[in-house]
């Protein structure tokens, strides 16, 4: 009965989303997960992407060496995470297919079809190795059931930037499908974000789930890179994607910077929207060459001005956010979580964050 209220308030809240009032995001707080727990042994660590079902959190690990997913329940009181219980993990093991074998699992997102007791996600794979992007499907034992057909402008690899593909996922408000979205733009469609504004467009595509196929694609403008150079690396792009009403986003861009250590992030939260006027790029093989307009947007919130209410005042490698509870004053929350690359690179954080919703 709890999980069925929970549920019966967001679709209140999504509807009131519907209403013509204007989405805002306010900070609520902070968690930050010790870096040594550890399930089944294997670390927690990774956290690639969320999505909320049936009480339960599921995280996918971003290993390659051994691509997982957890369950978790998340405690919440008086606009806190007082907890993270981190229930069971699950490998992906090739059963009676070589699926996992065969393709490089860089897993970046996952989310869960309740209807038909599935779990969705999305991998990069290796472009420098000549490993395809993929989104696949499998039980919630991690068996592979099936494989989606990506369009065509997702399948020359040689037009793909390496680790800059298939990066977020959401499902879609109106059941039948769910939209992915991409990191980084594809070759011939932009150059990837600078220090000046330039063409950097990257696409989001619609796939139903019964035809297992895209029908409808979209630009979405990268941001230009607001810090100053301090290292080699200079990037930004989507790590992250949430359909709230029909057509509708949180769209998570996350600039990483060399030479600033622990604080080479910027985090910022857009809403973006598909109008009538937005243009369906599904068959256009070159945004370079083509007119088109692009998904309209509007920053929510910008992590470079929360440092004080941040731990350490840093904002981590964020590539994940789902629904999170309904607050106590009836008010939607979103959950971030941050990748912490397993420490590889220096100090990260597992981060997670609450933002509420106020609707204006």
């Amino acid at each position: 009965m709890k999980v069925n209220l929970i549920f019966l308030l967001l679709i209140v809240n999504l509807y009131s989303c519907s209403t013509g009032k204007k989405n805002n995001l306010q900070f609520v707080s902070e968690f930050v997960l010790k870096d040594s727990v550890s399930l089944k042994g294997t670390i927690i660590g990774g956290l690639s992407g969320v999505d909320y079902s049936n009480g339960f959190y599921y995280f996918v690990i971003d290993d390659a060496n051994n691509p997982r997913f957890v369950k978790a329940i998340i405690n919440i009181d008086k606009r806190k995470i007082t907890s993270i219980n981190f229930k069971d993990v699950i490998f992906l093991n090739d059963s009676i297919t070589n699926f996992y074998k065969e393709n490089s699992l860089d897993l970046e997102s996952i989310f869960v079809d309740e209807e038909k007791k599935q779990i969705n996600f999305s991998t990069e794979g290796s472009i420098r190795r000549g490993s395809k992007p993929s989104i696949f499907t499998t039980d919630f034992s991690g068996n592979f059931i099936t494989e989606y057909e990506l369009p065509e402008s997702l399948q020359n690899l040689k037009n793909i930037k390496h680790n800059g593909v298939l990066e977020g996922s959401s499902k879609s408000i109106d059941k039948k499908g769910f939209w992915s979205i991409m990191e980084a733009p594809l070759k011939n469609d932009g150059v990837e974000p600078t220090f000046t504004k330039t063409q950097s467009p990257v696409r989001i595509t619609y796939y139903n789930t019964e035809t297992k196929r895209a029908t409808k694609q979209f630009a979405y403008q990268l941001e230009q890179i607001t810090k100053p150079s301090k290292g080699t690396v200079n990037l930004n792009g989507v790590t992250a994607i949430l359909e709230y009403d029909k057509n509708k986003f949180f769209i998570i861009e996350r600039t990483y910077q060399s030479g600033y250590g622990a604080y080479g992030n910027i985090v910022r939260v857009f809403d973006a929207e598909v109008t009538q006027e937005t243009s369906n790029i599904l068959n256009v093989k070159s945004l370079k060459e083509t007119s088109y307009l692009p998904l309209k947007k509007r920053l929510l919130i910008n992590f470079e001005d929360l440092k004080d209410k941040l731990t350490e005042g840093i904002i981590d490698n964020i590539e994940g956010v789902t629904f999170g509870p309904v607050l106590e004053n009836g008010n939607q929350s979103l959950l971030l979580v941050s990748d912490d690359n397993f420490q590889v690179y220096g100090k990260q954080l597992n981060q997670f964050i609450l933002l509420e919703i106020v609707r204006e």
